[in-house]
């Protein structure tokens, strides 16, 4: 891999420039929206920062990796020479699919396409392309630059050469790789949506309140973070859009969305991106406070 592009600048897309870039990458960001590029850069300024000040990287480190990222606002020839492009945009089917046909278009024949899609079938996506051997899911963690699982997706006709360069190159980036088969919601999500749904179900019926729940996973099974906080991390309207999928794919009521987020999705109450879900991220507030709709 000597050349990485990676599609939309969000949390996910400008988290995956950044740790390539920190790894010795060249990496030319792209996304439309000029002023998503310019917050994009910021956000990487500014965790290569944290990390400069945690010792993680030295100064030096940190300049050079901020050199080797490039931005643009299209899909064009300067993509063309691109060994792996890293798709990150918002996650529906008809956008990915119409930034793969793109991307099928420009790049090299040898080009890797690979999707960040936490949900989305990769050989849905592939098929929009003529490559769909080099068609692959990367499933980085939010937040990328710290977390260490890549959950790697094999669609119906992902080649094992794709498959086998995309866990080396994982690793390094100092990951640690998990190759999964092509299903609705993959590992993670499977299983974790279910879960996170499942306690809004509770609080919904009036089991326990959102700091309750979130105490009795987090000192009961030792989860770093209980369910409904991590939902807010998440954002919400990402949640529903995974228990969707699952629920499309399988067939299977158990994967149905709970009322409760249906209404604040629809509400725009999205968790902390949109400063409300089920805790309060009001600016100068630094305790996780419950908001003021669940709170008792």
């Amino acid at each position: 891999m000597q050349k990485v592009v990676v599609v939309g600048a969000g949390t996910m897309g400008n988290g995956i420039a950044h740790t390539f870039a920190q790894f010795g990458y060249p990496v030319l960001l792209i996304d439309a929206n000029e002023s998503a590029l310019e917050k994009g850069l910021k956000t990487i300024q500014a965790n290569f920062e944290r990390q400069v000040q945690k010792q993680q990287v030295t100064e030096e480190q940190r300049d050079a990796a901020l050199q080797r990222i490039s931005t643009a606002t299209s899909i064009d020839e300067r993509a063309a020479d691109a060994d792996l492009v890293v798709e990150a945009a918002s996650e529906n089917f008809d956008i990915k699919s119409s930034i793969f046909r793109k991307l099928d278009e420009v790049c090299q024949p040898s080009c890797i396409l690979a999707s960040n899609t936490s949900s989305i079938s990769i050989t849905r996506i592939a098929a929009v392309t003529k490559r769909a051997d080099k068609v692959i899911g990367m499933h980085f963690m939010n937040p990328v630059p710290v977390m260490k699982l890549v959950e790697i997706i094999n669609g119906y006709s992902t080649s094992k050469e794709t498959s086998d360069l995309i866990f080396k190159t994982s690793e390094s980036l100092s990951k640690i790789p998990v190759i999964v088969n092509d299903y609705p919601g993959f590992v993670a999500n499977k299983i974790l949506m279910p879960m996170i749904n499942e306690a809004i179900i509770t609080l919904s019926e009036g089991v326990a309140g959102v700091h309750e729940i979130d105490t009795v996973m987090k000192l009961g099974m030792a989860h770093p973070m209980g369910p409904l906080q991590l939902a807010d991390f998440i954002g919400l309207d990402i949640c529903l859009s995974i228990l969707r999928v699952l629920q499309d794919g399988f067939g299977n009521p158990k994967y149905a969305p709970a009322p409760l987020l249906i209404n604040m999705v629809t509400a725009g109450h999205l968790g902390a991106k949109s400063g409300v879900g089920f805790y309060d991220y009001s600016a100068g507030k630094k305790d996780l406070i419950v908001a003021a709709q669940f709170r008792r």
